[in-house]
């Protein structure tokens, strides 16, 4: 079930202490390949939260020196793929959570880790607005929430007319085979750890995000769509900056969702 969170609709009020407690329970995992330029900003305009991870998808610039400078775990991953860099991230947090269950220290405050967003590290998404995509996760009313760039406001050319028609194309054959009426394959996007776990997330490219669409609506989760601002990157886009880029993530796409279609069809069959 997707349900769209109404623009005109007042959130619900907490009070901070409770925020603050949910959102020291928040990962933030951040790839990055070569985004020295945006990624200070990025986290200058995180919130508080448990743990940020940064993973340094083999970067020749100065973008692990910057993660470092504004406090941020930094996980190598030297071979370049966006669910490669994601999965690498997963990994890191798993390790964080375990070493804190089997070395308690009654004089830490970490706490263990409970929810997990994504953001990109090009400054186009807003990282203030993470709460946004938490609360409903804390409150229990969503196991995973999508920020939807085609229901926000967008810059103009934030989001090349080859990137909305992709994604259009992408949420309508989602839709069309597994009935799950999403919007967009936005990367900020929030769940619960033990539900990411579950998700058993396989791609090591640009299949991500989709594949973990696909995989929310097989298993029934309550997905939540909140429409979010979205503006210009700073620096040229992985993906749609080039044609070759564009052409190589909307076969990657297609070719994922093509997949877990076969796989459906024949687990019915059988």
């Amino acid at each position: 079930m997707i349900r769209l969170l109404d623009q005109d609709a007042t959130p619900c009020q907490k009070s901070d202490a409770y925020e603050n407690e949910w959102l020291l329970q928040t990962a933030v995992i951040i790839p990055a390949r070569n985004e020295e330029k945006s990624l200070g900003l990025v986290l200058g305009d995180l919130p508080k939260v448990g743990k940020v991870f940064v993973v340094d998808n083999g970067s020749t610039d100065m973008t692990s020196h910057v993660a470092q400078a504004n406090g941020a775990f930094i996980v190598d991953e030297e071979v370049p793929g966006y669910g490669r860099a994601c999965r690498a991230g997963i990994h890191a947090l798993r390790r964080y959570n375990r070493q804190l269950r089997s070395k308690p220290d009654a004089t830490e405050t970490r706490h263990p880790i409970v929810y997990v967003a994504f953001l990109d590290a090009d400054y186009s998404d807003h990282p203030e607005l993470l709460p946004k995509l938490i609360e409903p996760l804390a409150s229990g009313t969503a196991d995973f929430v999508l920020g939807s760039r085609l229901l926000g406001e967008r810059e103009k050319g934030a989001m090349p007319m080859q990137s909305i028609w992709g994604n259009r194309l992408a949420c309508f054959l989602i839709k069309c085979i597994w009935g799950a009426s999403y919007t967009d394959l936005g990367p900020f996007r929030a769940l619960r750890l033990d539900t990411l776990n579950q998700l058993n997330m396989k791609d090591t490219n640009f299949g991500w995000t989709v594949e973990m669409q696909v995989k929310a609506s097989q298993m029934g989760l309550r997905v939540l769509e909140i429409p979010l601002p979205y503006r210009c990157r700073i620096g040229q886009s992985k993906i749609s900056g080039t044609v070759s880029g564009t052409i190589r993530a909307g076969y990657k796409i297609l070719f994922t969702i093509a997949k877990y279609a076969m796989l459906r069809k024949n687990s019915r069959n059988v």
